[in-house]
């Protein structure tokens, strides 16, 4: 006797919609469904796998123990699914479809949307994912398409575009330097507010050897997300690390001990070896290359 087909992809979509959003009706108008036909791929799903997959409770819908092992097997699914259609939707020689592409905070939200801005433009059929994330993305797990990175890869099967190297800088906004006065050495730091980070990485502990006069215990703010120390300092909160062309596009931030601490820090565009000839993918990493450059080049000037 035949086994029964698997479940349909549609299923498990309506499935990750509902334990994501607790109830039939949310999932329904995230999907676009209505109600009952995702009351129907509940049932569906549930009968295919022998159980019951949500229990009705005040919050709303819980998922069973049966629904949460079912979970990232069906995220998997998900995400096999988007890059089956970004590779579908990127045949012929057209750029066209959707690109993803990871980079840092500050370089995601500060530095790549006029870049990616330029590339539609020219490329207006051409669809951006922009996932920001300090961590460091596998791009030959195809997590995503295109990695703009601050440390040289080391993977293998990897297209890498060095693009150059970025000096980091201490900055603080002219109104906190009214308030509390310019530091002229590393010692005048002891009384003044730092920004920094939360939590000691191997790099932050490299970058600490190298910049003595910044103790941890002193921060006035730490966080661990750059966009927030960035942000504080435009704010005026203390002094920070930034980078230089970034910092010079703001002319209320000003350097500070610019002898005492220089830092040199490398940019790489990187993406998999099997995506040079995607038209839309060699669209992306020569675009953000070009764009990195102009804007690594910005440093150079005053």
């Amino acid at each position: 006797m035949n086994s029964p087909p698997p479940p349909s992809w549609d299923l498990y979509r309506s499935f990750l919609a509902v334990i994501r959003e607790g109830s039939l009706s949310a999932a329904a108008r995230t999907l676009g469904l209505t109600q009952p036909t995702l009351a129907r791929h509940i049932a569906a799903l549930e009968e295919a796998v022998g159980g019951s997959l949500f229990i009705r409770s005040p919050r709303g819908l819980d998922p069973t123990d049966a629904a949460r092992s079912l979970k990232p097997q069906a995220e998997a699914l998900e995400t096999a699914a988007a890059s089956l259609w970004r590779t579908a939707s990127g045949w012929g020689s057209e750029v066209r479809g959707t690109v993803r592409v990871t980079a840092s905070e500050v370089v995601g939200a500060r530095i790549l949307p006029a870049i990616l801005a330029q590339l539609r433009q020219r490329h207006p059929a051409l669809e951006v994912e922009l996932v920001l994330s300090n961590g460091v993305d596998n791009l030959l797990q195809r997590d995503a398409d295109v990695a703009v990175r601050m440390v040289e890869p080391d993977q293998q099967a990897l297209l890498v575009r060095r693009i150059g190297t970025i000096a980091l800088g201490m900055y603080a906004h002219r109104d906190y330097l009214d308030r509390q006065g310019v530091p002229h050495c590393p010692h005048d730091l002891a009384r003044h507010s730092l920004i920094g980070f939360d939590r000691e990485t191997p790099d932050i502990r490299a970058m600490m050897r190298r910049a003595p006069a910044i103790d941890l215990p002193r921060f006035a703010l730490r966080s661990d997300s750059h966009l927030a120390q960035l942000s504080a300092i435009e704010a005026g909160f203390g002094i920070g690390i930034c980078q230089v062309p970034l910092a010079r596009r703001n002319p209320d931030l000003v350097r500070l001990l610019a002898d005492a601490f220089d830092m040199p820090m490398g940019m790489w565009v990187a993406m998999h070896e099997d995506l040079r000839t995607t038209p839309r993918c060699r669209a992306v990493f020569d675009g953000l290359a070009a764009g990195l450059r102009e804007h690594v080049s910005a440093q150079q000037v005053g």
